[in-house]
């Protein structure tokens, strides 16, 4: 067995980054992709000018229709909406992968919490009962409220279909307009 000089710490802290060329789930390739993902280009999208069924669903923005709108039920789950169609990703030539990663909500209905999913699947229910959803919460302190939420979501492979729902607990309804921001990635 052959003996090393240096330990562990010394051998990762001078070794040099090979990056996504280097072994799939190696120290290299997540620390780049980590800082790809950090320091990356955003693609925003809005609602179709021209939507078809599963397959187109989002514009990139400045071509389409406007934000997309979510609607809660009465103190329950919306519907889900579709906001990626198969045929959206990649927007970039030789990208793999992608992840939604910022909304921007240019309206709200009421000001009031708004619990908000975002799903991968088949459809929304598809992608609850699988759990590749993610969730995170928008609090609305006036009506028309605008900001921006950061999402955390796993990666998914280019051509995966989005969807999104939402909940404003204690009220009959309320709707929330929203573009949304992903990354690409290789592989």
């Amino acid at each position: 067995m052959p003996r090393y000089t240096q330990t562990s710490t010394e051998l990762i802290d001078r070794k040099t980054v090979e990056g996504l060329l280097g072994t799939n789930n190696s120290l290299a390739y997540k620390v780049h992709e980590i800082e790809r993902h950090l320091h990356s280009a955003a693609r925003w999208f809005e609602v179709a000018a021209v939507p078809n069924l599963t397959d187109h669903a989002a514009d990139e923005i400045g071509s389409g229709n406007g934000p997309f709108r979510i609607d809660a039920g009465n103190d329950d789950w919306g519907t889900w909406v579709q906001i990626l169609g198969g045929t959206d990703t990649p927007t970039v030539v030789g990208k793999a992968y992608f992840d939604p990663h910022q909304f921007i909500v240019d309206d709200t209905e009421r000001a009031s919490t708004y619990f908000v999913r975002v799903g991968r699947g088949a459809s929304g229910a598809a992608a609850l009962a699988a759990g590749t959803y993610t969730e995170f919460v928008y609090g609305a302190s006036v009506q028309k409220e605008t900001g921006i939420i950061p999402v955390q979501t796993g990666r998914a492979p280019a051509g995966s279909l989005l969807w999104a729902q939402c909940k404003v607990p204690g009220a009959v309804d309320g709707w929330m307009d929203f573009y949304f921001g992903l990354h690409e990635y290789e592989g």
